[in-house]
């Protein structure tokens, strides 16, 4: 049970050579359009010559039936406790097996120091994390080479193992909208990012070029090469989901260091409610508290203005924030309003808002495909704004057509307390030396 990711790494690592298992399928979820398609044999080896189809979570207690599974593995990530044994509970009432697989039959190994950044939830801020540990990284261990976590949604035999160093490799590879968020921030300081399918290549090819690995994590799930230091970013504008999603909490019990991000702009007690947590469940941890300072591009576009806000998608959908840095800017430089898109959303849009109602005054920059990126832009040019404000990571106006002027925010970390995450690497016990050595 997957979501075009973990599910595919936890096959390829554990079960595609293994005789005593058949994989008979992959189902799919959270992101539109991935089921229906098929493993494509490539990736799948030997034992499966005519791949292994991909079919809707929703058909699961059918699949099971028909083709007589004895075993089920969740393999997506950022869900509740409850959820998850739901799916549990519905995998037992059809007579199979549940599994949730670990650390140690799912992380590879690297040759090189490994620094790992993940999360306890979808939008706690992590990418501004791993920008600043990336810059951290390169003073202090020289070559570097970001793995992100994968978002294979397009062809996946093309996508075994892919290189993005500039906007146009991500043009070439015709990278989604969802993509392009996590790749350009980190192409715009001139760092060089893996991704794909296959883990194992993409962490041999990235070696090649490297004298340490930044393990860039996605949603909440857990790092796929086992990290020298394990950073994990906590959010207390939802103060208890570190110990109420999935895997998110193994994160936060694993983690060398905690950063409780965004504290400028959360409330105090919150901020401590996160604080106790962490030190209940990973007293070891450092601490970091850091701050989220917002800049934009141009403030008159904002200032007295009636605003569209447009916001990152997977931080307002199944992250399950209201709105999000976008808004926060939007209130911050003093827009004199912000237009509810939801009247004017078509489409692929207008579902969204139906399958996520919590969802404010913001639009979802959602394009996990060429349709939905045109239903993004009609909602867009339906609305009467004096401006758009993109709290996007990424110039959303380079790949999506807007009829109004827009305006970026930009948001980068400011550590408040010691040691700071760049002391913090500089004492890692481990160095390129020791580890060709």
């Amino acid at each position: 049970m997957g979501a075009a990711g973990r599910d595919f790494h936890n096959f390829n690592v554990y079960f595609r050579d293994r005789p005593d298992y058949e994989v008979v399928a992959f189902t799919a979820t959270q992101i539109p359009g991935i089921e229906g398609r098929t493993y494509p044999p490539n990736l799948a080896g030997p034992r499966y010559p005519n791949g292994i189809p991909i079919l809707p979570e929703e058909d699961l207690q059918a699949i099971i039936k028909e083709k007589n599974v004895e075993l089920v593995v969740l393999a997506y990530s950022d869900i509740s406790h409850e959820d998850v044994m739901h799916k549990a509970e519905l995998v037992l009432a059809c007579g199979s097996d549940f599994r949730l697989m670990g650390p140690k039959t799912t992380m590879l190994k690297s040759n090189l120091p490994v620094v790992s950044v993940c999360a306890v939830r979808t939008g706690a801020g992590k990418s501004t994390v791993s920008r600043s540990v990336s810059r951290s990284l390169k003073k202090l261990m020289g070559r570097l080479v970001v793995i992100r976590h994968p978002m294979p949604y397009g062809n996946l035999a093309k996508e075994v193992c892919q290189r993005f160093a500039t906007y146009e490799d991500m043009d070439k590879n015709e990278c989604t909208i969802e993509e392009r968020e996590e790749y350009e921030p980190h192409i715009d300081i001139g760092n060089v990012v893996y991704a794909g399918v296959d883990y194992e290549k993409i962490l041999r090819e990235a070696e090649k070029e490297a004298d340490v690995v930044l393990w860039d994590g996605g949603n909440n799930d857990l790092p796929f090469f086992r990290p020298d230091l394990q950073i994990v970013v906590v959010d207390p504008h939802r103060p208890g989901h570190e110990l109420r999603y999935y895997p998110g909490e193994a994160n936060l019990r694993m983690a060398d260091v905690v950063v409780i991000n965004k504290v400028d702009t959360a409330a105090p007690y919150n901020v401590e409610t996160v604080r106790n947590n962490i030190k209940r469940a990973q007293p070891k941890a450092t601490i970091v508290e850091a701050a989220s300072e917002i800049h934009v591009s141009e403030e008159s576009l904002i200032r007295r203005k009636k605003v569209l806000v447009v916001e990152d998608g997977p931080t307002v959908t199944h992250g399950e924030m209201k709105e999000g840095v976008g808004a926060i800017a939007a209130r911050k430089f003093g827009a004199k309003q912000l237009i509810d898109p939801r009247p004017f959303a078509v489409g692929s849009i207008k579902r969204v808002f139906e399958k996520y109602p919590h969802l404010g005054r913001v639009l979802p920059a959602m394009g996990y495909s060429d349709k939905q990126r045109k239903e993004l832009e009609q909602t867009i040019a339906a609305i009467d704004c004096d401006s758009v404000v993109l709290g996007t990571p990424i110039d959303l106006s380079r790949i999506v057509r807007m009829n109004r002027p827009s305006v970026r925010v930009r948001y980068e970390i400011r550590e408040i307390t010691k040691p700071t995450l760049e002391e913090i690497i500089r004492s890692i016990p481990i160095s390129v030396a020791q580890r060709s050595g």
